[in-house]
C-alpha cells in the first residue's frame, strides 16, 4: 500500500469522531487504530499493515431483540459511515420530517463521507414515522436513520 495513501488514512480517522479504522486492498490491509486522547497519533498507538492475509468476511448481525419485533415500519439505514445530515446546508429546512409523506427516491438526508456528500433516498414510497438520528451527528454503517410506514 502506498505510503501517501496510508498517511491520507492517518489524517481521516484523526478528522473524523472514529477511533478505528480497517481498509483491505486485495491482499493487503491496514487497521489504524487511535488513543482515546484524540488528536495526535501517540507512540502506542496501533498501526498495523499485513500483506498477503485475505479480507474477513463481516460478521454477523447481532440477534434482533423483543423491542424490535413491535416497532412498525420499515427501517432506513445508513449504507456508510460519516456524518449526518438532515438539510442540504445549515439554513435550509430539512429533507423530510415525521409525519411527512414520501415518494420512493425522494432524498432523505445527506451522509458526509470522506470529504464528499451522498445523497440517501428513500427506498419505498410512505410516511415519515421517525428520525432516528441527530444533524450533524456521526453514524456508523447499518445504523438506522429513519423509520418508515
Amino acid at each position: 500500500m502506498d505510503l501517501r495513501k496510508i498517511k491520507k488514512l492517518i489524517e481521516l480517522v484523526e478528522e473524523s469522531s472514529i477511533e478505528e479504522l480497517e481498509v483491505a486492498n486485495g491482499d493487503e490491509s491496514i487497521r489504524i487504530v487511535l488513543p482515546r486522547e484524540r488528536g495526535v497519533l501517540q507512540s502506542h498507538s496501533a498501526i498495523t499493515t499485513v500483506a498477503a492475509q485475505p479480507a474477513t468476511a463481516p460478521k454477523a448481525a447481532a440477534d434482533v431483540s423483543p423491542s424490535d419485533a413491535v416497532e412498525s415500519g420499515h427501517r432506513v439505514e445508513s449504507p456508510m459511515a460519516g456524518t449526518f445530515y438532515r438539510a442540504s446546508h445549515p439554513e435550509a429546512a430539512p429533507f423530510v420530517e415525521v409525519g411527512q409523506q414520501i415518494e420512493a427516491g425522494a432524498v432523505l438526508c445527506i451522509i458526509e463521507s470522506m470529504k464528499m456528500m451522498h445523497e440517501i433516498r428513500a427506498p419505498h414510497s410512505g410516511e415519515i414515522v421517525e428520525i432516528c438520528a441527530h444533524n450533524a451527528q456521526p453514524i456508523g454503517t447499518g445504523e438506522m436513520l429513519f423509520r418508515v410506514s
